[in-house]
This record gives C-alpha cells, sequence and structure tokens, in this order.
C-alpha cells in the first residue's frame, strides 16, 4: 500500500554505544560526529535507539533495546517510568546517581566558574523512596479518557500522566492518585482544577486545590470528606496566595522538627520547605559543621525563609540576621524562633535581587555568612556580602549552573577560595542536583 501523502516514516534504528549522561538523565552518545541524547539509556551500554527528534548540533531519541546492559542498570519501581516525567533516573542504582550528581557539580564548578574545591565533599543521601512532602500535581478532565487524569506532566510534553501512585511521593498522597482523581471526576467543575499542590511535615498533609470556579456546597463537602477519611486538611485556592481557604474548621499546624538541635518549625501549605525531611536534617548538620559558628559571632542567613538554617545557627552563634523577601515567610520565621524560645535572631524582609540601600543590618560586619537562594542564585547580593567583612560564606544551591556562576566571582572577584563542595540528593530517582558549598576569604 502506499504511503500516505506528506506522511515520513521514521528514520530506522541505529546501534549506539552510550559513552556519558547528560545533566538530565539521558545516555550521550556520538553517530557520525554528532551528539546522540538517548533517553532510557546509561553509560557504558550498548543499545537499540530510535530517533525521534533531529536538530542542528544534535539528535534525540528513546531506548528500543539494551543490547549490553550496564552493570549500574536497575529495574524501575514504578509501573509508570518512562511515560511520567517526575522521575528520570529509576533505572540506575542509587549510590550512581549521587555520584553522576557529584560529576555534574564538579563538571559545572570548573567549565562555567573556572574554579576546583580544595576539597570534595562526600555526597549526602538520605531515603529513596517515599521521600517527597511537597509537589505539584497537574490535573486535568481528558474528555478522550472519559476522566480526570491527576499526576506529573509526561516526560517531554505537557500532558498530565495518569497515574494510578507515585513511588516518590510519602504514601499517604502517592497511593492515593487513583482516589484523588476520582474525587475531582466526580465534582461538578472537575475541568476548572487544574492543580492539587502537596505539603507536608512530620506532622499534618495538606492539599491545596486551585480552582478557577467557585465550587458548590456539594463539591466543598466531597473534598472535605475525602480530607477527613485520610487525615489530610484539604485547602481551595482561588487566586494569589491571600485566598487560602482551608475545609477543615480545625486544622492542625503543619510542621517539621530537628531532633538532634531540639527545634521545631511550623509553615503554611504555600510555604516554601525542602522536599526531604530526611535529607535536609542531615543539610543542616553539614552546614553547621562547615560554617562552626561560634558563640561570639554573629551570622547572616540571606533567602532564610520560614529560619530552616536560621534557627539551627541560633542555637551556636550569638546573634543571627535572617533576611528574606517574602513578607509572610519572614513572619512564620519569627514566629518560629519566638516558639522554639530562641531570642538571639533578628528577621526583616528585603528584596535581595534590587539594590540595598541603607538597611540596618548592612551597617555592621559578619564573620560568617550562609545563602540559600533559589534557582537564580545570588549574584546580586555577593558584592554586599564581601563588603560585610564575611570570612566564611556557606552556599546552599539547588541549581549547579548558577552556583558556578557565583562561585568564579567570589573567587575571582572577591578574593575567596573555594574550599570544600559536594552534591546532596536532595530529590532521588531525578536529574535535579542539590549542592552546598564554602568560600573562605584570602
Amino acid at each position: 500500500m502506499p504511503r500516505a501523502k506528506g506522511r515520513r516514516s521514521p528514520p530506522p534504528p541505529v546501534e549506539v554505544r552510550i559513552d556519558d549522561l547528560s545533566h538530565d538523565g539521558r545516555g550521550v552518545a556520538h553517530v557520525e560526529g554528532k551528539a546522540f541524547f538517548v533517553h532510557g539509556a546509561l553509560p557504558g551500554e550498548r543499545v537499540l535507539a530510535q530517533r525521534e527528534r533531529r536538530r542542528r548540533h544534535f539528535d534525540e531519541g528513546r531506548v528500543l533495546e539494551i543490547l549490553e546492559p550496564s552493570p549500574e542498570r536497575v529495574a524501575p519501581r514504578c509501573a509508570h517510568f518512562g511515560l511520567c516525567g517526575g522521575c528520570s533516573l529509576q533505572h540506575l542504582a542509587p549510590t550512581a546517581q549521587i555520584r553522576h550528581k557529584q560529576e555534574i557539580l564538579l563538571e559545572a564548578l570548573e567549565r562555567i566558574g573556572k574554579v576546583t574545591p580544595a576539597r570534595i565533599l562526600p555526597p549526602l543521601s538520605a531515603g529513596h523512596w517515599g521521600y517527597r512532602r511537597k509537589a505539584r500535581l497537574g490535573a486535568k478532565y481528558v474528555q478522550a479518557k472519559g476522566k480526570v487524569l491527576v499526576g506529573f506532566r509526561e516526560r517531554g510534553t505537557s500532558f498530565v500522566a495518569d497515574l494510578r501512585r507515585c513511588e516518590v511521593l510519602h504514601p499517604l498522597v502517592g497511593e492515593a492518585l487513583a482516589d484523588l482523581a476520582g474525587l475531582l471526576d466526580g465534582l461538578s467543575i472537575r475541568e476548572r482544577v487544574p492543580q492539587v499542590e502537596m505539603s507536608m511535615g512530620d506532622t499534618g498533609c495538606a492539599l491545596t486545590f486551585r480552582v478557577l470556579d467557585p465550587p458548590g456546597e456539594a463539591d466543598r463537602e466531597a473534598i472535605a470528606r475525602f480530607g477527613r477519611e485520610r487525615g489530610i486538611q484539604c485547602w481551595l485556592q482561588g487566586g494569589g496566595p491571600h485566598s487560602l481557604v482551608c475545609l477543615d474548621p480545625d486544622p492542625g499546624p503543619l510542621e517539621y522538627s530537628l531532633p538532634t538541635l531540639g527545634l521545631h518549625l511550623r509553615f503554611e501549605p504555600q510555604d516554601f520547605t525542602q522536599v526531604n525531611l530526611e535529607l535536609n536534617r542531615l543539610m543542616i548538620d553539614q552546614a553547621l559543621a562547615l560554617l562552626d559558628p561560634q558563640p561570639d559571632e554573629d551570622v547572616l542567613d540571606l533567602f532564610c525563609g520560614i529560619g530552616n538554617f536560621s534557627l539551627p545557627l541560633a542555637r551556636k552563634a550569638a546573634r543571627v540576621q535572617g533576611v528574606e523577601g517574602d513578607a509572610g515567610l519572614v513572619q512564620r520565621a519569627a514566629a518560629n524562633a519566638e516558639r522554639n524560645g530562641l531570642h538571639n535572631l533578628d528577621f526583616v524582609t528585603a528584596d535581595l535581587y534590587r539594590p540595598l540601600d541603607d538597611a540596618p543590618w548592612l551597617e555592621q560586619e559578619y564573620p560568617k555568612v550562609l545563602l540559600d537562594p533559589p534557582r537564580s542564585g545570588a549574584l546580586e547580593v555577593l558584592p554586599r556580602i564581601a563588603a560585610l567583612g564575611a570570612g566564611r560564606i556557606l552556599y546552599v544551591s539547588c541549581y549547579p549552573a548558577t552556583l558556578a556562576r557565583d562561585a568564579g566571582v567570589l573567587v575571582y572577584e572577591r578574593g575567596y577560595r573555594l574550599i570544600a563542595a559536594g552534591a546532596m540528593d536532595m530529590f532521588p530517582h531525578t536529574a535535579h542536583v542539590e549542592s552546598m558549598a564554602l568560600f573562605e576569604r584570602r
């Protein structure tokens, strides 16, 4: 039968040897001198791959058959792996995952920042399954399927994956995705709920339902009943952060603990918190060891959030000054300090991406500074930090490229040395790289 006019047949599969792993978890091969990114392949493997996209400088494709598997290949636990875009590395052994992330960090520091740490920190890792306590899940009524889907996006598309369960979400939510989809499917506004956000601590779990139209009374009761049956707070959000309404008349606090420090931090459903509480505790312990605050030293904590580092630092230092751009987070940080009986902290609201003029907290010196910026990094505030006389800077990063850029500025423009750096596996089975770097003034 002749081929339909205008439709191209796919190119023939190609056999390739995988040389490396890309920053987003795809295998990297080279065909006739051109890079070929192969989803599902691992370094050292010989695979049969199908090209899916041809670009000027590289091609993209997927594995059809593993001809020679890597010894570090493992069977993915999740039945949706490969379709769901939430994870990209479940087929790689956890020890190899964190080693890869360490390599990504060090390569970025060298290539972008032109710096090499004097010491490489052993990578931090914790639990690999059911660890995730913070997530935004897409929701979509799909007419062709006749139902609502709830989950992460499909790999490489904007479509919501049809998930029955998720192995990296905490089981309270990860094992209830099908029930959650069924709940939304029964609402009168099922086509007007685009997102469900999960937020969870040691105590309490909250689901925030983004609604584009106000739910009716029957809808509200159905959502509230879902929460009561599972011990989950259910919130509605029809607009900005101030539009949050809890359907539980008496919701308990959302809180996580730092047991070795005797601290308990409360937060609201929309607040930024670390997704992996077990790794967060290891990260804080390492930060205290590296920064080493002394009883006679003041410490500046920039991008302090609800006080995740500020309160632990206050256990060791003379005084801690926290600075954060979100006024609501500053209020929660101050309340956390008061609730934990810490009175050597001050918190202020300031946009750290704009010029800082005549702020009182800039009029004194801080021997030690901690930075925990978002993905965009901390470039704008680096000159002010150097002017404060900081002898030691600890930089906690969620994106190696901006850490590397800022490391180059600190080393070549601000007179610091990169003493130590290492990766942290905050998001196992994903390509996300969290890291920590210590700088000292020359």
